[in-house]
């Protein structure tokens, strides 16, 4: 009997919607089956609290590439960025850092700590942009497997070298993003504490079980150069509507030519027949056939609770059973009556009041403690904070004159050393809250709900491995051709017709959209086959 859908995408996330966007547009028919009732995985935006509404997850659109929001025409579908102020760091000693747009000033903020140091911007800024059009190409490769001796695989081996034969130099010095840490990378060109904090906050703040010290976070210093900012897709920003507004973009593109997307459809099997994947079966046990299945689900979900392991070869089990992927990242949401006092924060305006974009990160030495005590199953005593105001420019996401603050922060391990996050997510809370007072002193009389989000939250929500929001860590031994196994990075899988695409596989995690735009290039290649 032939099956009703060529394609069959288990998730709703973002990736599965840009891989069934762009298969539907290549006249694929494709059925998109989410288990939550809305779609996003954690691009989504959620009522927390009546009449306030939030990007519960991901929370600011930085990392969507251009070719994805201009291929998928979803400026024509609600997609809409809402450019906002720059970050503020709040820093040891009631310090600011304003990290502006514009390279000469923010060579001058550099220069407010250090003279050597914001004269050598301009060096480092030169040598991050040689790399940037190899970082950026990277990302749109299909993982090699160089371990092969396959015919195909060593015309795609030589296709590969043969595409970056012009990196030159650059070679070394992407190898060193992918091994040093970025403290040791930036100490080339820095000797201020406080620039390589703000240069390479996010080799530790930004989801990773990393700080600014652990070999290979290095790699992190490339998140600023993989997206260009230029295009007709416009810069990055908060979205109008929240980060939701990004998958119902996507969403209704695909839908324009023909995806059908279900929500509120947990699935129980992928179904497999002579090793290839033929469908799926739901938890009310309707059956469901099609020619292949794509997996937009985490590759630790997919393989060991949707498939049978022992099916499977022992070294790619092994693989996925050592994903590392301990999360120690925590969100919180609240809902203010209005906004709070930030004496620090207003010194950097005229207005003298509060900026969207804050982070709370005093020192390296903070930083690096609080990753310790992470490590130690402790949560942080003195938490990093990301904190975001986006009704400062979007007011459709709470009542007149209120507002949401969203904080992402660490650290906070995934497995305690006592007790259990159902015990201890109070605790997590009052030193948030501790951190928060501080900046903001008049803060907790103008909380009218929040929404604590630990780790094992972020797993039972949003079936993240262990909270983690990569789906595992980005690091040499899980990127490339090794995510998420060896042989098996070209979003493609030991069964036949069962495709990956999500930020289980290159480029990993982050709003990009490249995984599902990087499968659904596979899957096309492969049509002839499975058609």
């Amino acid at each position: 009997m032939t099956p009703e859908h060529d394609a069959i995408i288990v998730g709703g996330g973002h990736n599965g919607l840009t891989c069934g966007a762009y298969l539907a547009r290549a006249g694929v028919k494709v059925l998109v089956l989410e288990r939550r009732e809305m779609v996003g995985g954690a691009a989504v935006t959620e009522e927390f609290a009546t009449g306030f509404r939030t990007s519960t997850a991901s929370y600011y659109q930085g990392l969507l590439q251009p070719k994805i929001i201009l291929d998928l025409e979803l400026q024509k579908y609600g997609f809409e960025v809402l450019p906002a102020a720059p970050i503020v760091f709040a820093l040891a000693g009631d310090r600011t850092f304003t990290m502006w747009d514009d390279p000469d000033r923010f060579a001058a903020e550099i220069a407010r700590f250090s003279n050597v140091d914001g004269e050598a911007y301009a060096a480092y800024r030169a040598h991050m942009k040689k790399l940037a059009p190899h970082m950026q190409r990277l990302l749109w490769e299909i993982p090699i497997n160089p371990s092969s001796s396959r015919p195909a695989d060593l015309k795609r081996l030589a296709g590969f070298v043969w595409r970056f034969r012009k990196v030159g130099p650059q070679f070394y010095d992407i190898y060193n993003l992918l091994t040093l840490s970025a403290w040791d990378y930036l100490s080339r060109w820095f000797s201020s504490d406080e620039v390589k904090l703000v240069l390479g906050f996010f080799a530790g703040g930004g989801g990773a079980n990393a700080s600014l010290k652990t070999p290979g976070s290095a790699f992190m210093l490339a998140r600023g150069i993989v997206r260009d900012g230029t295009t007709p897709a416009g810069p990055a920003g908060f979205m109008k509507g929240g980060m939701g507004a990004i998958s119902e973009a996507i969403r209704r593109s695909g839908e324009a030519y023909g995806m059908v997307v279900r929500t509120g459809c947990p699935i129980e099997r992928i179904l497999v027949e002579d090793g290839r994947a033929v469908g799926v079966r739901l938890e009310t046990g309707e059956e469901i056939r099609s020619r292949i299945v794509i997996a937009n689900a985490t590759a630790r979900t997919v393989f060991t609770k949707l498939l049978d392991p022992a099916t499977l070869p022992d070294d790619f089990n092994r693989d996925i059973e050592n994903i590392r992927c301990e999360s120690t990242v925590f969100r919180v949401n609240l809902a203010l009556s209005a906004l709070p006092e930030a004496p620090l924060f207003g010194r950097t305006n005229t207005e003298g009041r509060i900026v969207p974009q804050m982070t709370i990160a005093p020192s390296v030495d903070t930083m690096e403690q609080a990753w310790r005590e992470a490590q130690a199953g402790e949560i942080a005593r003195e938490p990093f904070l990301i904190v975001k105001i986006p009704t400062l420019v979007d007011e459709t996401l709470a009542p007149a004159g209120q507002h949401v603050m969203n904080v992402f922060g660490g650290h906070a391990p995934y497995t305690l050393a006592h007790g259990t996050w159902d015990e201890r997510r109070e605790e997590l809370w009052l030193r948030v809250l501790a951190v928060l007072k501080t900046y903001y002193p008049d803060i907790e009389e103008k909380i009218l709900h929040r929404q604590v989000l630990t780790p094992l939250d972020m797993e039972r929500v949003f079936d993240l491995p262990k909270g983690h929001v990569h789906h595992g860590e980005i690091s040499a031994d899980q990127q490339f051709f090794r995510r998420p196994s060896a042989g098996f990075a070209d979003y493609r899988s030991p069964v036949q017709w069962l495709y990956q695409a999500s930020a289980s596989v290159h480029p990993g995690g982050g709003v990009t959209g490249v995984p599902g735009h990087n499968a659904a290039k596979v899957i096309l290649e492969d049509r002839r086959k499975w058609n």
